[in-house]
């Protein structure tokens, strides 16, 4: 049995006295791709956001790697941070550096690596998502498609144990999309890499995911757990089944 490198028990989280979600329970397996689905406004973003610090838990308890995210601070809390890594679903890219520098940015708030070593370290991860003809290039001078890239090439810089990615498909053509598919599964492979994937895009999810949870606006909560095409065939609540058979609800 694969180790569990997130723990997530009876999780609850929302904004102002709005609850999202409530008890949600669920655990992530070292080197599985795990989707976190559903429709607008059921929380995924905020759940993932929840996950990695940046909003407060209203109630329960998220373990990664082992550590208790909100007990750390300081230099403790620095040194976790270092060992996930997260793309926005816009990319997040720095407009006046190039790509180059935009992914050397993490080694030089973490690292001591001297300039060459951190440039040889990025030009290695643009070369891993394709882009290394665009290391000199602004993000205003790329595709959409091209920032995603970007923005996972950032992410990985400093060898993450867990990578969380944010919507990586949103705004893109199906062929675009199609490719950044594949790429997400060859670093899962090739790397060893973690992937925690919020998507509510049906094609990406039954490509990449292992395994999944299905939020629910409505019921606040986890509404599925499982594979993506077990879910697809044998789901039986409505909403689910509805989702994945591109059903009206």
């Amino acid at each position: 049995m694969a180790e569990a490198v997130i723990e997530v028990e009876r999780l609850s989280a929302g904004f102002g006295e709005r609850i999202l979600f409530r008890d949600v329970t669920f655990s992530v397996l070292r080197g599985e791709v795990f989707v976190i689905l559903g429709g607008s406004g059921c929380g995924k973003s905020t759940l993932l956001k929840v996950l990695i610090g940046l909003l407060p838990i209203w109630s329960g308890r998220v373990r990664i790697l082992g550590e208790d995210l909100s007990a750390l601070s300081g230099a403790a809390r620095d040194a976790f941070l270092a060992r996930i890594g997260v793309m926005w679903q816009s990319g997040a890219l720095f407009g006046s550096l190039s790509l180059l520098e935009n992914v050397m940015l993490p080694l030089a708030v973490h690292t001591t690596l001297p300039r060459a070593a951190r440039e040889a370290a990025a030009r290695a991860k643009l070369g891993l998502v394709g882009l290394s003809h665009a290391a000199d290039l602004l993000p205003s001078e790329i595709s959409g498609g091209m920032a995603k890239r970007a923005g996972i090439a950032r992410a990985l810089a400093l060898d993450p144990e867990i990578l969380f990615l944010d919507e990586p498909s949103a705004g893109l053509d199906p062929i675009t999309s199609a490719g950044l598919d594949r790429l997400i599964r060859d670093l899962a492979r090739d790397l060893g890499t973690t992937f925690v994937v919020v998507t509510h895009e049906l094609a990406s999810i039954l490509e990449i995911g292992d395994r999944c949870i299905m939020l629910d606006a409505a019921a606040k909560g986890v509404i599925a757990e499982g594979k993506p095409a077990v879910l697809r065939e044998s789901a039986t609540h409505p909403v689910v089944r509805a989702f994945f058979r591109r059903e009206a609800a």
